[in-house]
């Protein structure tokens, strides 16, 4: 039996699918009120509901469980940025202590390529702390994947939040000289890769890479992407240190009226670094066989 936590989000549901059609037993994990796990519970999925941030509501999540798949995380910037260490770190804690409980054999952690940053950020250091807290827990097998920027239409938080931002001014205002390198992967891609490592014992202790079949810089991915959409646009680039600022400005606005704040340092580390890893042994192992950016835009 497999278990996944965040089942009921965008690459949950497709993984959970994924493993139903090849007749496996899944259960979800998922906050309750949960729109999206009724609906997987009216398709016969066993959905359980709990919150990774309250170690007791996650008891017996895991009974009878070989394999669990860790989705479950905060992403783009929450109104406080805390928030981060304590879903993603102090959650994958409380996630990892049920399943050496109840005896899980392989513990897949979804983790991100921002682990990898130079200059971290929130988001990048939560998810590298949890990483640690994988590799050092007394389940027998654990599997580290790192995705890079996810995109499939309709669907992945990051990618719609960055479409949508291209959208929305006539004059596209771009945070430093748009000259990071990036490599986008396909969700459908990702998911294939994913349950390409249940039950593969060549992946056993191992980190990979899910990143996407191109690499292109943070100009040139913007512009495929309004070139797909038929918009044609400017761009003014900015200077990361006037960015810097704005973001101070913007969280000491959002914090005094409670709301998500326009600009972030997560924001600007993001657009601002590499995130091109290498996925040669995802390949060797698990026939990992992602599209580039302009195959998969075809689909989005």
């Amino acid at each position: 039996m497999i278990l996944i936590t965040g089942g009921a989000g965008v690459m949950g549901r497709r993984l959970v699918r994924k493993f139903t059609a090849a007749g496996k037993r899944v259960r979800v994990l998922t906050l309750p009120g949960d729109a999206e796990a009724l609906k997987l519970q009216a398709e016969g999925i066993e959905v359980v509901f709990g919150d990774v941030t309250k170690r007791d509501t996650l008891d017996g999540i895991a009974e009878g469980a070989e394999t669990v798949f860790h989705l479950a995380a905060v992403i783009l910037s929450p109104v406080k940025p805390e928030l981060f260490d304590v879903v993603n770190y102090h959650g994958t804690a409380n996630v990892l202590a049920e399943c050496e409980r109840a005896g899980v054999r392989h513990f897949i952690y979804i983790s991100s390529a921002s682990v990898v940053y130079d200059n971290p950020n929130p988001y990048s250091l939560s998810k590298r702390r949890a990483e640690e807290l994988v590799k050092a827990s007394t389940i027998k097998y654990f599997t580290v994947v790192r995705p890079t920027l996810a995109y499939e239409s309709g669907g992945a938080e990051e990618f719609i939040h960055f479409v949508n931002y291209l959208k929305k001014f006539p004059i596209v205002p771009f945070i430093g000289n748009g000259k990071s390198l990036k490599s986008p992967v396909y969700v459908e891609d990702l998911v294939d890769g994913f349950t390409a490592i249940a039950g593969n014992e060549k992946s056993y202790g191992k980190t990979y890479n899910f990143s996407g079949g191109s690499v292109h810089t943070m100009n040139e991915m913007a512009k495929m992407i309004l070139g797909h959409l038929g918009i044609k646009k400017p761009f003014v680039h900015l200077p990361v240190v006037l960015c810097r600022m704005l973001a101070v400005v913007a969280m000491v606005y959002a914090k005094i009226f409670n709301v998500k704040p326009l600009l972030t340092w997560q924001t600007i580390s993001g657009v601002t670094q590499n995130a091109d890893l290498d996925n040669t042994s995802a390949r060797e192992d698990l026939g990992y066989n992602p599209k580039t950016f302009p195959e998969g835009l075809k689909n989005v």
